[in-house]
C-alpha cells in the first residue's frame, strides 16, 4: 500500500481568536480522541501533516478551541450526517510517480471513497430579517436552503441566534420558517406580500 505525506493548512483569517484546534476526518473516523493536533504557524495559520493512502479521497474539517467547525479553501462536498447536511473539505491524495515506471502506462488509481451527495444551497438573505452574517451563522448550523429553514422550529432558530452571540440579539426568527416555505415553493408574490406586512408591522 503506497502512502503519501499531505499537508493541511487553515489560514489565519479562519482561525480568528482560537488558540488551537484539531483536524478530524475520514482518516480518523471523525473521532475527537484521535484528532490531529494543529500547530500554530508564525503567520497565525494552523498546520498539520499526515501520511495518507495514495489514490484515496478523504473528507475532513477543523474543530477549533472556541468550538467552531471550519473549512479551509479546498474543494467542498456536502454529506448527510445523522440526518443533517454538512459541508466538508475534500483532499485527493496523489499517487507518487515512480521513475522506473515513468515510461509505462500509469497505474489506475485506487478506488476512492463514496462520493458525497451534492446539495444545492439557497440565498437565505432573501428572507426578511436575515442578513449576510445571520445567513452564514445558519449555514454553519446546517441550514443551507429554504427547505431546511422551512422545516426549522422558531425555538431552534432562536437557540442558534443565542449561541451566535450578543450581536444577534435583535433578530426575531418568528416569521422565517413561513417565509422560507413560500420561497421553497417558488411562491415569490406571496412571499413579497408577507414581507411587506412584516415591514409595515415594525
Amino acid at each position: 500500500m503506497t502512502t503519501t505525506k499531505v499537508s493541511f493548512k487553515l489560514p489565519a483569517s479562519y482561525v480568528a481568536g482560537a488558540s488551537h484546534g484539531i483536524l478530524l476526518g475520514e482518516f480518523n473516523n471523525w473521532n475527537t480522541e484521535e484528532g490531529i493536533y494543529l500547530e500554530k504557524a508564525e503567520d497565525g495559520s494552523l498546520v498539520a501533516e499526515l501520511t495518507l493512502t495514495a489514490g484515496q479521497t478523504y473528507q475532513y474539517r477543523y474543530l477549533l478551541s472556541d468550538g467552531r467547525w471550519v473549512n479551509d479553501d479546498s474543494n467542498k462536498a456536502f454529506s448527510e450526517l445523522y440526518g443533517y447536511t454538512v459541508e466538508n473539505c475534500i483532499v485527493e491524495v496523489p499517487v507518487p510517480v515512480r521513475k522506473a515506471a515513468a515510461k509505462k502506462a500509469t497505474t489506475p488509481k485506487a478506488k476512492t471513497t463514496k462520493k458525497a451527495k451534492v446539495v444545492q444551497t439557497d440565498d437565505l438573505t432573501k428572507i426578511e430579517g436575515i442578513g449576510k452574517k445571520v445567513a452564514a451563522l445558519l449555514k454553519e448550523n446546517n441550514i443551507l436552503g429554504f427547505k431546511d429553514l422551512g422545516k426549522s422550529t422558531v425555538k431552534k432558530l432562536q437557540q442558534i441566534l443565542d449561541e451566535g452571540g450578543s450581536k444577534f440579539n435583535l433578530h426575531n426568527p418568528a416569521s422565517w420558517p413561513k417565509q422560507a416555505k413560500l420561497a421553497a415553493a417558488d411562491k415569490w408574490e406571496e412571499l413579497e406580500a408577507l414581507q411587506k406586512e412584516l415591514i409595515g408591522g415594525k
